[in-house]
């Protein structure tokens, strides 16, 4: 880890490939054309704004401390009630909700696809950054084991 909090070529590499997932999301592209029931593709609507609320409320608590990549900040503090008390990392939690949830409120196999692909990322991403956030933070070894990494 860098001491300095400065971002390494890992952490470009990992936002890069977020930001082609969040583009390609947003692709009109069609792949089969799912038929949910009406109630199930309006349970994924409150999904996604259940996951947009949680991704504020964690936004909030950052406030100036937030940055894409995974290397903390070099000024910032373990955080861990709020938002942080629902999941160790509520941000990435936040937007597989609302790409879940909207990916079912669209029947788009697609858009699940890619709401796959983001979990993934995130999992490996949120890998790494517990590292770098176990060195610089050691209680953090005991907020993981009281905290899920998502929801």
């Amino acid at each position: 880890m860098n001491k300095l909090g400065k971002p390494t070529i890992k952490d470009y590499l990992y936002v890069s490939i977020q930001l082609v997932l969040f583009l390609v999301y947003a692709l009109p592209v069609e792949l089969w054309v799912l038929h949910f029931a009406e109630w199930l593709r309006y349970s994924g609507l409150v999904l996604a704004i259940l996951g947009l609320v949680l991704g504020i409320m964690a936004l909030i608590q950052i406030n100036t401390k937030i940055s894409p990549f995974p290397t903390p900040v070099s000024k910032s503090q373990l955080i861990t009630n709020g938002a942080f008390s629902i999941a160790r990392h509520p941000i990435y939690t936040s937007v597989i909700a609302m790409t879940l949830g909207y990916a079912v409120f669209d029947a788009s196999l697609f858009k699940f696809i890619i709401c796959l692909a983001l979990w993934w990322l995130f999992y490996f991403k949120s890998i790494y950054e517990e590292q770098l956030l176990v060195e610089k933070f050691p209680q953090y070894s005991d907020y993981k084991q009281q905290t899920r990494r998502f929801i």
